[in-house]
């Protein structure tokens, strides 16, 4: 979305948004610095929002036509998120292929390295099963790794499909979950890992480091998501998580994940904010 204007945090606006509602200007106000900020989906809108607000509001508006509200789950918001529905079918298919983890003969098909004749993962990376670099991100272990890591793509990747475009999605969701799995590998290459969980954290490092640099709407999380998925990882590096139980980390590719995402995050924003 476009920065429109700023004013004053104690300036009242409700004259302006709901003259801008009636003639279905798709606009949004958050507080930034301590002042007032109206967001528009393109610039055309921008400057339209900008010279009305100048030029002051008229006076005489027509009845407000009922707007449609845009939920998560409505048809027209799972139309503009295309990718991150697909990235979640597959996860969900392979789940359903793979028993949650518990089928051995169909998990090797999608594990880092390919199975070596000695009946173990095999030592060196087959280029020739390059498909390999990326499947891991789709192989859950138990329900609850897969409804969490699900449910968490969902909250990220539609707002990253939504603000920069499913392609843009694709190469953040590839980029990361390369460098999430190869991190890993490398510091466990004889054990079987898997999930979304690198992704997403390359994503929350991406949307975090982003809005640092060029805030928008689409990337501003709780404070709290960040903290707590920060604490997360914290604890999973501990050692904590798997001592009550809930099943080994692939700490790795977490940190791998957030790694890459906070550069690719700094990188971004920085050619956002330049222009």
């Amino acid at each position: 979305m476009y920065r429109a204007m700023q004013c004053p945090l104690d300036e009242d606006l409700r004259k302006l948004t709901r003259f801008l509602r009636q003639r279905g200007l798709v606009h949004r106000i958050t507080e930034e610095g301590g002042r007032q900020v109206v967001w528009t989906v393109d610039e055309a809108d921008a400057q339209v929002v900008k010279a009305i607000y100048e030029q002051g509001v008229p006076e005489a508006v027509e009845p407000a036509k009922p707007a449609r509200t845009l939920t998560p789950t409505s048809p027209a918001m799972l139309r503009r998120v295309p990718l991150t529905l697909a990235v979640l079918v597959i996860t969900g298919l392979v789940a359903l292929w793979t028993g949650l983890g518990t089928r051995a003969d169909a998990i090797i098909h999608l594990t880092f390295t390919p199975l070596a004749p000695t009946g173990y993962l095999a030592a060196n990376i087959d280029f020739g099963q390059w498909w390999r670099l990326i499947s891991p991100i789709f192989l859950h272990f138990g329900m609850l790794h897969l409804a969490f890591n699900g449910l968490w793509f969902w909250e990220l990747g539609r707002r990253i499909e939504l603000y920069s475009g499913s392609l843009w999605l694709l190469g953040l969701t590839i980029l990361f979950g390369l460098t999430s799995n190869l991190a890993q590998w490398l510091v466990s290459p004889d054990v079987v890992f898997g999930g979304l969980s690198g992704v997403l954290y390359g994503l929350l490092g991406y949307c975090w480091i982003y809005q640092m640099l060029a805030p928008n709407v689409f990337f501003a999380l709780p404070k709290g998501v960040v903290i707590l998925m920060l604490v997360w990882l914290a604890l999973g590096v501990s050692g904590l998580i798997t001592l009550a139980g809930l099943g080994a980390i692939a700490n790795a590719a977490h940190i791998g994940g957030l790694i890459s995402g906070c550069i690719a995050g700094g990188i971004a924003g920085a050619l956002q904010r330049a222009r």
